[in-house]
């Protein structure tokens, strides 16, 4: 049986693949705007139908995207649920890094204001 965090990284590990891939972000925001078909979306690119199609199909394992058949035509249409994962696990390391620099940002102001009162003082 499957874990629910082992299937959570699964689908995680999907969608930053799904991510990696330049076209495929450049799909997906295509999509964000209105759906598109297969020959729609690898219009912009140097590529074969074949080629745009395996594209979605990432994209659909990742489940970013959702495919209609209408007769002969694949109508694909973003599905954003996903990115919320991903969002939230960044969203940590966020948190992690805005403490970090937090505190060295607090740092350097207290070196800065030491260094400005030793100047001041008389000798």
């Amino acid at each position: 049986m499957v874990s629910d965090n082992a299937l959570s990284n699964a689908r995680l590990d999907a969608v930053f693949h799904a991510l990696a891939h330049p076209a495929r972000r450049a799909m997906l925001k295509r999509l964000a705007a209105t759906p598109q078909n297969i020959g729609e979306l690898a219009q912009p690119f140097d590529m074969t139908f074949a080629g745009a199609s395996k594209h979605v199909r990432v994209l659909e394992r990742a489940g970013l995207v959702k495919r209609k058949v209408e007769g002969r035509e694949h109508i694909c249409a973003v599905a954003p649920a996903p990115l919320k994962t991903a969002t939230d696990w960044l969203a940590h390391y966020e948190r992690l890094w805005i403490t970090s620099l937090d505190a060295l940002d607090a740092m350097l102001n207290e070196q800065d204001a030491a260094a400005r009162k030793r100047k001041r003082k008389p000798k």
